[in-house]
Order: C-alpha cells, then structure tokens, then sequence
C-alpha cells in the first residue's frame, strides 16, 4: 500500500505539535549542527565510565592502521607485542604489520584462485561463487588468517620493513590487486570450459602469481628475507638483561636461533664511554642490549616471541538458534593461506565467554577481540556504551534487537577487531568495564584508549581469542570436536575489516 500525502502530513503535525514540538526542535538542533552521535552523547553515561580499572595490563605505544582495514592484524600483534616486551624488558616495541600485510594480499590472492579451480563449475551467479568472488584479497580478516601468516613466514619489527604510502592507504593497490585476480578467474574459468586440463590450469595459476608478487612487491617494497634488530632493554633487571644479550629466548616458543649478540668490541667500548660519562662527558646511553644480524623471520618469532600463537582457540557468543552452544563450526572457502584449515569457532553462552576473558586478563595476558564497532560509539572521549549514547532519547524510541536477531538480520557485524589489555571488576567480581586498545592512533578516545561497559561487551562482542589454559573442560572439549562445516554466506560472526 502506498503511502499517502495525508499520511505524511499528518505525521508533520504530530512531529510540531504541543510538547514534543520542543524536544523535537532541540533535538534536530543539536542533530543537524553536531551529527547524530554527538547530540546523543550523555553527559550523564560517559561520565560513570571512568577511565581506571582494578585490572591493567602495561601496554607499549598506541598504533595506527591509519586508511586500511588491517585492525585484525594490528590488534593481533598488540598482543603478541605485549608478551614481547615484558619478555625481553623492552620500553616499547612494534611489529611491522606492513611485513604481513604484504604476505595476506599475496596469500589470499593464491587462496582466491584455488577457489576459483574448486569451483569451476559453478555458475558465476551462484551463492557460492558470489561469495568467494566478492572480496578476493581485501584488508581484513581473523585471528586464525594472523595464525597461518606468522606460522608460515614468522614476525619483523617494524624498523625492519616500515609502513608505506599503499599500507596507509590501501584502497588503489586493492582495487587493481582484485581487478587483476578478476581477469585471471576470467581466464581460468574459459580455458576450463574450452577443455584445458586441471594440471594446465594450476601451471597457468603459478604463473599469475608472479604478476601478483610483483604487484605487491612495488606497491609495498619487497619483504626482507633476513634483517638486523637492535633493541635496549629496561634499566633494574640486570639478571634478565643479561639473559636478554647472551642467551636464546626461553619463552614457550623459543628455539635454538643463533643470536649474534652484543661483540667484545662492543663491548669494550661501552665500557670506555662509560668512564667518559664518569668523567663529566656527555652521557651515552648505557643500557645493555639485544643485538641481532641476519636473522629470518621466523627466527625472530620463534626466538623473542614468549607465546605459541597456535594455543589460542576461537570462542563466539552467537546466541541464534541454529547456532546452539558448545558447537565447534567451520566456514568454507575462508582461509587465506590455501594449504591450511578454514576459519573455525566455538559457540558458547555469553558467562563462559566473558569469564575466559576475566581470567585471561587477571593471569596478565590481553585479548584480541571482535565486536560491531559502530555500536553506540563516542570516538572522542572513547566510550562503547548504550548510556554514552542515547539516541533513544535524542529519536524518542527505542532501538532495542537482541544479540541473536541483531546477528541473524545483519545489524550487528563484526566490522573491527581491538585488544582488551584491562578490566574492572565490581565488589561481586563481575566485570563493569573493559580498557580497550584500539589502532586509531591516539586522538581518537583517551590517547588510544577506549572504555566499554559492562552491557555493551554482552551484546556487541561477538569473539574472542582466549588461551587454552583458560578454558573450562567443556569449551575445551567442544573446539576439538568435529566441526560443523557452514557455507561461507551463513552467520558465526561476520567480516573484520
């Protein structure tokens, strides 16, 4: 039934009539003058959203993902980073993200083309094709994706290989990345159908990815094969730092790596600029240091990095009915590097999600974490919560979808990806706030930091990487189980861009 002209006129009188004109008319002031979120913003809700939490994790410099969807593998290394530091006695250290981003565009360009062979028989307007067509090698991604890259081809610092114009902003060199895998599925899909055998076609795919490297390689510099780091540690632990120059990592992960630390020279001139210092001459920076040359990649993950990032297991608060709990799911065509699993997840109640997070953080570890971003956000002062925001107030109606039908109708995506690295807990031990580190540089929130309350984590947080250690028997269980293989178009989460 068409909408009429009475209809809208009527509304119009209702909109300026008696005492809701008034609050309508303050309301679309502050609205039009200010945007939506601002007139919303309650002064009331951000201030009982302290920025100070019984529970808080050190944390080094906040980053930057700058005009690129990388937050996945921003916040990704924001953990690891963390247990770096407080290995090694560092001040502050970053990975480079540009190192991995560069092998993801390379990676999900191979994993696309493989898709492309597995289904060459689909019609180009079929579901499945659709959805593997429609982001072949974007910027965002998961937990698990950050998994097979550092399994594959290990962590840099970023001294190693800064950022780039293209890493900052990434949209040309994805358009014309995706344009050319486009033309290549074209060309696959036709020999395919004129007859040309399945070998043939892997030759052809092999040879592409050359133009693919190449793209990737003058849009980002080639990755270094080895590198030089040179990092010093924190002054008042001369037990660890002298573990830190000599030794091979002793973390959970460490491995026999040749470390060329800190030479005689070296040393001995260390030890006569500190007797210039002695002696009134300007002082020289004296703390110790680790000093590497020529190590790989992978060297330096196994070697600095105190974690195993495969005993982290994938946990979902998705509360849709044909998503029960304590099921173990896998999505197809999701991987990003070929030869490795699909993305999988773990389903389970919102109290057991949100008590591995409690414990994973009072053991001194932070939490990469997906969530709707866009929910109920004030970026200037760093708030996530529905009192910070009340545009049921500002509309004068409510706006009230639960998590499974805001998931189920596509209200509430995963869109970004941060780190937990704080939580308060109320005098029943139940959490009331979340300390935040987000990758928007730090004039958005408080210097980078945001806070989330309590009611936003249950309904907008829809993942989180939690240790194995910090996992019930049942959860536990449940992620070794034998998963349930989704089509990659149904809902466990969503995109993390």
């Amino acid at each position: 039934m068409a909408m009429g002209i009475d209809d809208v006129r009527g509304y119009s009188e209702n909109y300026n009539m008696g005492s809701a004109a008034r609050a309508n008319h303050v309301a679309a002031n502050a609205a039009v003058k200010n945007g939506v979120i601002k007139a919303a913003t309650s002064y009331e809700g951000t201030r009982e959203l302290t920025h100070d939490f019984s529970i808080e994790l050190k944390q080094g410099s906040i980053t930057d993902q700058q005009r690129s969807g990388r937050c996945w593998m921003f916040a990704s290394l924001n953990t690891l980073r963390y247990e770096l530091m407080h290995r090694w006695k560092l001040e502050d250290f970053e990975f480079s993200e540009t190192y991995l981003f560069f092998w993801d565009k390379f990676e999900k360009s191979n994993a696309y083309l493989e898709n492309v062979l597995a289904t060459l028989d689909e019609p180009t307007d079929s579901r499945t094709f659709e959805t593997i067509n429609a982001y072949p090698a974007d910027d965002g991604g998961w937990w698990q994706m950050f998994v097979n890259l550092v399994n594959k081809y290990g962590l840099v610092p970023k001294s190693a290989y800064p950022e780039s114009q293209n890493s900052k902003d990434s949209d040309a060199f994805t358009q014309y990345l995706t344009t050319k895998l486009h033309q290549f599925a074209i060309q696959l899909r036709d020999h395919h159908e004129n007859g040309m055998a399945m070998s043939e076609l892997r030759e052809s795919k092999k040879r592409y990815m050359e133009d693919i490297y190449r793209i990737c390689a003058i849009s980002l510099g080639e990755p270094p094969a080895k590198f030089d780091w040179r990092a010093r540690v924190k002054d008042g632990d001369d037990d660890k730092n002298d573990e830190s120059e000599n030794k091979s990592g002793s973390g959970k992960n460490s491995k026999d790596s040749k470390n060329n630390a800190t030479s005689d020279a070296e040393a001995e001139k260390s030890k006569e600029n500190a007797e210039k210092s002695e002696q009134g001459e300007p002082g020289i920076d004296e703390r110790k240091q680790i000093v590497e040359h020529g190590i790989t990649p992978l060297d330096f993950y196994h070697k600095y990095v105190p974690v195993d990032v495969n005993d982290f297991v994938t946990l979902c608060n998705n509360p849709m009915r044909s998503r029960p709990f304590y099921t173990h799911f896998q999505l197809k065509y999701s991987t990003n590097v070929a030869e490795t699993g699909n993305l999988d997840f773990t389903n389970v109640p919102i109290d057991v999600l949100r008590k591995a997070a409690v414990d994973q953080v009072k053991a001194g570890h932070p939490i990469w974490f997906a969530c709707d971003c866009m929910q109920y956000c004030v970026r200037d002062g760093g708030y996530f919560s529905k009192n910070a925001v009340r545009v049921d107030e500002l509309f004068g109606t409510d706006f009230d979808i639960d998590k499974a039908n805001g998931l189920e109708y596509g209200d509430y995506p995963s869109n970004h990806a941060m780190t937990i690295t704080g939580v308060n807990l109320d005098e029943n031990g139940k959490p009331n706030r979340w300390k935040i580190e987000n990758s928007w540089g730090k004039s958005t929130g408080t210097d980078g930091y945001y806070v989330a309350d309590g009611e936003w984590f249950d309904q907008f947080v829809t993942e989180v990487i939690i240790r194995k250690e910090f996992l019930d028997d049942r959860t536990l269980k449940a992620s070794q189980s034998e998963p349930v293989v989704l089509d990659p178009w149904q809902t466990i989460s969503a995109r993390s861009d």
